[in-house]
């Protein structure tokens, strides 16, 4: 049986430029579609003929060798690379692809965990060692998902690519789709006898420790990414990404605003009149701060870079002292005329000693 004219078939003589090729073979690929023609094996069996025409004529060598022998260099046509004559042809010309999916193998998903750390921590960095639980690749079949001494084999749904194409009519014109193989899942193989230990997934859920670098300067429910080390994916799919939420305890000693730090210091009446020095906490240490003399309650004193580090920039921010002066409670009985006498002295009106404060208590301890 004598080979068709491939000119013919795609309706062109054999002067037709590469343009006149393409847009013939795009008129042609329109009609006798089969998404056109459902059903219609005739059709079909033309869509093929015009596809495989196409796919020699539109090679300059395949064409400068029919031309001369009137044969394929190969023989005529491999059809299953009509799909890659697909991608060229309809994308080039304002077409729509396959939605971005990656053959083969996908990540794994993202994971998050919690991790509790102290003020001091959060400040000045630590590493925490951390045990999560995640899919991790098999061991027993090094994520493969195939039993020891077998392979995957390609998909012969999808020839090994992991998704199939179709060209489809739309009020745009012509589209080529594609979508994940339903056989294989995406990943362009199956496998015929699956790993015993991961249930052909080529990942098993297992304790792991991580070692997280928790940089100065972190605030409460910052969230660190730590990319590559979050569940691994099936059969041997790189791993997600893992995310780490931090949540910074309360330190009693302090107040945390931004990067500057509150603490509340108590002072007495009479240190507050005639200055005092008082040693505070810092997040490393202790320092000394001096009180001036006549010091009010409510007194901020700043100590200067013993806040926290910044964590976008250099240095750090600020201690602030908030002075409290305590009310004596308990007074006996000559500090308590030495008071009153001082409050004479400034012509200040207090209360008798048997209606006030000290009053009341001594009476209770009679």
């Amino acid at each position: 049986m004598s080979s068709p004219d491939l000119y013919a078939v795609l309706e062109v003589d054999s002067s037709a430029s590469a343009d006149d090729l393409k847009k013939s073979y795009r008129r042609l690929a329109r009609q006798y579609h089969p998404d056109t023609n459902p059903g219609d094996a005739e059709a079909e069996a033309r869509f093929k003929e015009i596809s495989q025409a196409y796919e020699i004529l539109s090679d300059p060598d395949r064409r400068a060798h029919y031309d001369r022998f009137g044969s394929d260099v190969n023989g005529s046509g491999d059809f299953s690379s009509v799909q890659d004559l697909f991608d060229m042809f309809f994308q080039g010309f304002g077409g729509f692809g396959g939605g971005g999916h990656r053959p083969g193998p996908q990540p794994g998903p993202d994971a998050q965990v919690s991790l509790r750390i102290s003020l001091h921590d959060a400040a000045v960095g630590a590493r925490h060692e951390v045990t999560v639980t995640l899919p991790v690749a098999c061991v027993d079949c090094h994520g493969s998902g195939a039993a020891d001494g077998t392979s995957p084999i390609p998909c012969l749904e999808c020839g090994g690519a992991g998704q199939v194409r179709a060209v489809r009519n739309s009020v745009f014109g012509q589209m080529v789709t594609s979508a994940p193989c339903r056989r294989c899942g995406g990943f362009g193989s199956v496998i015929q006898t699956p790993c015993a230990h991961c249930r052909g997934e080529g990942r098993r859920s297992e304790p792991k420790s991580l070692t997280i670098e928790i940089p100065p300067g972190v605030e409460n429910g910052s969230t660190m990414r730590l990319v590559d080390r979050g569940p691994a994916g099936l059969r041997g799919g790189p791993n997600g990404t893992l995310f780490v939420e931090l949540a910074v305890e309360d330190d009693p000693r302090f107040t945390r605003h931004g990067d500057d730090l509150h603490h509340e210091a108590s002072i007495s009446f009479a240190q507050a009149v005639f200055g005092c020095d008082v040693t505070v906490p810092t997040l490393e240490d202790e320092t000394v701060v001096v009180v001036p003399a006549g010091s009010t309650h409510g007194t901020v004193l700043r100590v200067r870079d013993q806040g926290i580090p910044h964590l976008r920039g250099r240095g750090r921010g600020d201690l602030y002292i908030h002075l409290a002066i305590e009310v004596p409670t308990d007074l006996s009985p000559e500090s308590e005329q030495m008071l009153r006498d001082f409050a004479l002295s400034r012509g200040e009106d207090v209360a008798e000693a048997n209606h006030g404060l000290f009053g009341r208590r001594k009476a209770g301890r009679k």
